[in-house]
Order: structure tokens, then C-alpha cells, then sequence
């Protein structure tokens, strides 16, 4: 049997995530929830960068916009959320280029749209 890449950390991300859902149900903006997740975070004293900013290489040229992902947490997870009727593949492509630029190798999307919190795993 295969172990899960930072098990510990990711459930211990989820269940925020849960506590968070349970409080506020669906229904809102992402920047709600985003904004309750980075205060559990911070309460729970979880490290994290929110909108963390990376670079995006094309040829020899440094583009002067940058692809921000909503978290990066334990420095090792790519966190996604979301506030919709469905996960779709434009998430899991959008997450995947994250973890390129980001060289990490394990995104959570997490979706408050629906009456239950769903999560994706996404391995790099």
C-alpha cells in the first residue's frame, strides 16, 4: 500500500477546512473563506504564505505578471479554494501549473460551493 504524500499536514489542512464549513456553510465568495482559513492558520499557528506569487518563464523572458496560488502551507502544499457547484478540470490544470512553477509536488483544492466541503488531492 502507498502512503499518502504529507498525510499529516494535509489532514490536519482539511479539517480546517471542515470547522470553516461547518461555521460559515457554502454560499459565499472564495475571499470568505479564504480570509477564515488564513485566520485559523495564523490562529493555529500554521505556517503559510497567502497569495503566494510565482514567476512564469517563457523562451529567455521572465513574464511581468505572476500566477498566485491562494496558499502555499508547510511550504509543501499548494492549497486551491474554491466556492462552486464542481471541481473541474480547469482547477486541476490550474493547480498542476502551480506545483510546476512551485516545484512542490501535492495541491489540495478545496470547494466550500456545496452543502458538503469536497477536496481534491493533486500529486505532482
Amino acid at each position: 500500500m502507498s502512503r499518502l504524500l504529507y498525510k499529516d499536514e494535509s489532514y490536519e489542512i482539511i479539517g480546517i477546512c471542515m470547522e470553516i464549513h461547518r461555521e460559515l456553510g457554502p454560499g459565499f465568495l472564495e475571499i470568505v473563506y479564504q480570509d477564515a482559513l488564513e485566520y485559523e492558520l495564523k490562529r493555529q499557528n500554521i505556517p503559510f504564505e497567502r497569495e503566494k506569487a510565482f514567476q512564469i518563464q517563457y523562451k529567455d523572458f521572465i513574464m511581468p505578471h505572476k500566477f498566485c496560488a491562494d496558499f502555499e502551507v508547510f511550504s509543501t502544499i499548494i492549497l486551491e479554494i474554491k466556492a462552486v457547484s464542481h471541481i473541474i478540470d480547469e482547477h486541476l490544470t490550474q493547480t498542476l501549473n502551480y506545483l510546476a512553477l512551485s516545484k512542490l509536488s501535492l495541491g489540495l483544492i478545496i470547494n466550500f460551493g456545496q452543502s458538503s466541503l469536497i477536496h481534491k488531492r493533486v500529486v505532482l
